[in-house]
């Protein structure tokens, strides 16, 4: 049942023009965040814009919110929920639209600066999957934070501005490589390989003789008057090294983009955006769930399996003045869940991992996974048959263009999403997102008019579901 090409829908040059206008705020989203800290401070200062309350000040201030009222709650920086409060009950459950905001990518260790051969290194640990020789000879940027004894918090982003330097990592040169090109594609490159060049001039003492790691120490230095940071302040810092330069438009006719995260911003954006787009009162409480971890198993404090959305409903509750720990458990059991994630798009250059007919294509509107998970369904949420056809008829009454897909063949490998852990609570949650070429890349390949549709079905979703 093959579903129609979406760009089909806009054949006026006026709606054309709001789906490559989206395209481009998102565009240069993604360029500007490209980590979850980076995230969660963009999306705070569109709320404020928009006129959203921070929960901390309105429990602080003792307000009471009401129907209408519009808040949001951050999460140790790294994680956020947004809400769009309806006219019913909490109790009547919420519509949740859940993505997340870390993609895959390189941290560097606790003790990362060392010297080698008169060249300085930064050792770092993958983070997430990725197929580590994509990582090497491409320009890199350092984004992140370094947080002081005193608890001073430096913020750290090189590499972006045309200004800047750019760091790497170098590869073996082909005349040299005959072991190398006969290793496996998981072990052309180590992950303990993984080392960024970040410097090579030497410094010398006073007497002009070179000291012991000269290099690195000089290194050293250029970081402090910068920085005003010691080596040891790396132990209690966030540095994720990550792909440089700005995402792009992506072919002649300026369809696509190309960037580092699509996974998963590009539904996180859109996710987002829907709520502040939402300018009528709702029956229903929405909420933009937005989570970090997800790429290394959505564990740890902001992580969807942490209790923070449990924590922040209830806190909504009580300044609603109609806290219960059963409202709460009703209002977590009658909620609805768009997981927002990615798809892997149907590739024709690599046909033979794909089911043709099960498979998310570009160009054809918001996917929809009733199942994710490995070989014989591991891991998955499995949205029940019931959930499926009320989430057809909500795209169908909205004109939303959707298709359905399976993370391709059945034996070939797998993935997951957070959709499980929202189904722990019993809610009623499927999988829907935007197909992507080269997920998991240091760049990553979307359709601007998939973002388009993910806007659209999920201002559907938090109206009509």
């Amino acid at each position: 049942m093959e579903r129609k090409n979406a760009w089909s829908k806009y054949t006026s040059e006026k709606d054309l023009k709001k789906v490559m206008a989206f395209g481009e705020e998102y565009r240069q989203f993604l360029s500007a965040c490209k980590t979850e800290r980076e995230c969660v401070a963009f999306f705070v200062e569109k709320a404020k814009e928009a006129g959203y309350l921070d929960l901390n000040d309105v429990i602080a201030e003792g307000k009471t919110l009401k129907a209408g009222d519009k808040v949001y709650a951050v999460n140790k920086g790294k994680m956020m929920a947004v809400f769009n409060i309806g006219t019913e009950s909490l109790d009547a459950g919420l519509n949740i639209l859940g993505a997340h905001i870390d993609s895959p990518r390189m941290d560097l260790k606790q003790n990362p600066l060392y010297e080698d051969s008169d060249i300085a290194f930064l050792d770092t640990h993958y983070y997430g999957g990725i197929k580590k020789y994509q990582w090497v000879t491409i320009p890199l940027a350092l984004h992140g934070v370094i947080v002081k004894k005193t608890g001073e918090v430096i913020n750290v982003n090189v590499g972006e501005d045309p200004a800047d330097p750019v760091f790497g990592i170098s590869d073996l040169l082909i005349h040299l490589a005959a072991d190398q090109m006969d290793k496996k594609g998981a072990k052309v490159v180590e992950g303990e390989d993984l080392n960024v060049i970040i410097g090579s001039i030497p410094g010398f003492d006073e007497e002009n003789k070179k000291e012991k790691d000269a290099v690195k120490n000089n290194v050293l230095k250029l970081i402090k008057e910068k920085y005003e940071i010691e080596e040891e302040d790396f132990i209690s810092a966030e540095i994720e090294v990550v792909p440089a330069g700005p995402a792009r438009d992506f072919g002649f006719d300026r369809s696509m983009i190309i960037g580092y995260g699509h996974d998963d911003r590009v539904c996180a954006y859109p996710s987002f955006m829907a709520l502040l787009n939402t300018t009528k009162k709702l029956k229903k409480t929405a909420c933009a769930l937005l989570v970090d971890k997800e790429e290394i198993g959505s564990v740890g404090a902001t992580g969807m399996q942490s209790r923070f959305f449990e924590n922040t409903l209830a806190e909504l509750y009580n300044c609603m003045g109609e806290y219960s720990e059963l409202k709460l458990r009703r209002a977590l059991t009658n909620s609805k869940v768009l997981s927002s994630d990615v798809s892997a798009g149907f590739d024709p250059n690599y046909a033979s991992v794909f089911e043709k007919n099960n498979s998310a294509y570009l160009g054809r509107g918001l996917v929809f996974n009733k199942y994710t998970g490995a070989r014989g369904k591991s891991g998955s949420n499995d949205a029940s048959a019931e959930y499926v056809g009320e989430v057809r008829n909500i795209m169908d009454t909205d004109n939303v263009f959707w298709q359905t897909a399976e993370l391709g063949k059945v034996d070939q490998g797998g993935g997951g999403t957070i959709a499980y852990i929202m189904g722990n609570y019993n809610m009623q949650v499927i999988d829907s997102g935007v197909a992507v070429l080269s997920m998991h890349a240091p760049s990553e390949i979307i359709s601007k008019v998939d973002l388009y549709e993910a806007l659209l079905g999920y201002e559907a979703f938090i109206k009509y579901a």
